[in-house]
């Protein structure tokens, strides 16, 4: 798997070089200028930090730093990264309906879901479509945590209140709540729990468990943490107010084993994982079957699929998907780009690549895409066609 063998070479990776090839990432989204955009609480540090600034999700946002892309992605993989993603939308469904209502939106079984612990699932449209991937963390079966993406919020908040609205003319106890207030730092690689823990001293993570969630004092402040992230690391995720969001940052990175980490480092570092970037690998016209997502699909919830677009899914999981994305290891040649087209052995069309890149781990081009379930099987030859070269590629195992 591409994620079992990026995390292999990351502990024998050769030295950081300061030449790299950089993942390209697509950050700049329609804004007309930089007065536009919104800041987060950790703007000022990043500039000061010497970051490279550019927008993303609405909001001004680290590419990088001093180091390289190729330097920040190796760096995660052997010691820790810490990422400023309060781009991201924080959000709690409460009230006595919470579990019941979201359960209407989402594929997750989550009244099952054990207090304070968490699942990756995701919000469904009419059409059998995922409007958004999102971590749901039950913390009691009136509070449920949501991390909605931030290019997403716009589309997410509608969509919610569009169904709140309809829940609460039945008399129904729900609300959404947006916590404004507060930034997300998300903290990953095989030493950031060493480095954090000194600094949190209200849980054990020895017995922190991934997908666990607990209010904790860290550095502090009162914070929300989750045992998650998108790296293909260990880490953890932090909710935490805003006015003490810089005083953790620093505290962080005074050890000499953290570093801040920018956005094409963190799609570098979750396309070797194999996870999806909302708008690449996702998107509106794409379900959860054909994404590979099937998982996330409760099997408490397969027969009745009482979810928005549940009757489309539930003839899918009868019949099959003529497509599904894959991972793949490509041969030779420039890296594979959204949109580049995947061949068969004989040259004909059958899918498109969704994410690619040059991965620094791994040292060589990698990709996902979508391709039609004959050739889906690991192991299956296949081609790409970049900026009109075939190349050789490989499916694999994500």
């Amino acid at each position: 798997m591409l994620r079992v063998a990026a995390q292999r070479l990351a502990a024998r990776a050769a030295p950081l070089m300061g030449a790299a090839r950089p993942a390209l990432v697509p950050f700049a989204r329609a804004f007309a200028d930089d007065a536009s955009l919104l800041k987060t609480a950790m703007y000022d540090y990043h500039v000061e930090m010497g970051a490279k600034m550019v927008p993303f999700a609405g909001h001004s946002m680290p590419i990088m730093y001093k180091d390289s892309i190729m330097e920040a992605t190796k760096h995660c993989r052997t010691k820790a990264s810490l990422f400023d993603v309060s781009h991201m939308l924080g959000s709690s469904i409460r009230g006595k309906d919470a579990i019941a209502f979201v359960e209407s939106l989402v594929v997750g079984d989550i009244k099952a879901l054990p207090n304070n612990t968490g699942t990756l699932s995701v919000v469904m449209n009419e059409a059998g479509g995922i409007i958004d991937d999102t971590v749901v963390t039950k913390i009691n079966d009136e509070d449920i945590y949501i991390v909605l993406n931030g290019g997403c919020a716009d589309k997410d908040k509608a969509h919610i209140h569009k169904h709140l609205a309809v829940w609460k003319a039945k008399g129904k106890d729900v609300d959404f709540i947006i916590h404004a207030d507060r930034s997300l730092l998300a903290f990953q690689g095989p030493m950031a729990k060493d480095v954090l823990q000194p600094l949190c001293t209200d849980l054990d993570f020895s017995t922190f468990y991934f997908g666990m969630f607990s209010q904790a004092t860290i550095n502090g402040a009162k914070c929300w943490i989750t045992r998650t992230g998108y790296t293909g690391e260990d880490g953890f995720e932090i909710s935490i107010p805003k006015p003490d969001t810089v005083a953790l940052a620093k505290a962080l990175c005074a050890s000499p084993d953290a570093r801040l980490c920018g956005l094409g480092a963190r799609d570098s570092l979750r396309l070797e994982a194999g996870l999806c970037l909302y708008g690449n690998d996702l998107e509106e016209h794409i379900g959860p079957i054909e994404a590979g997502l099937t998982w996330t699909i409760g099997k408490s919830r397969r027969d009745a699929c009482d979810f928005v677009g549940g009757d489309i899914i539930k003839k899918q999981l009868a019949e099959g998907v003529p497509m599904r994305r894959v991972g793949l290891t490509i041969g030779s040649g420039a890296p594979a780009r959204s949109h580049s087209k995947i061949l068969s052995p004989s040259g004909e069309q059958i899918g498109e690549i969704s994410s690619g890149g040059f991965s620094p781990v791994l040292g060589h081009n990698i990709a996902m895409g979508y391709i039609q379930k004959a050739f889906a099987k690991a192991g299956t030859e296949v081609q790409v066609e970049v900026r009109g070269k075939v190349n050789p590629a490989t499916v694999t195992k994500m």
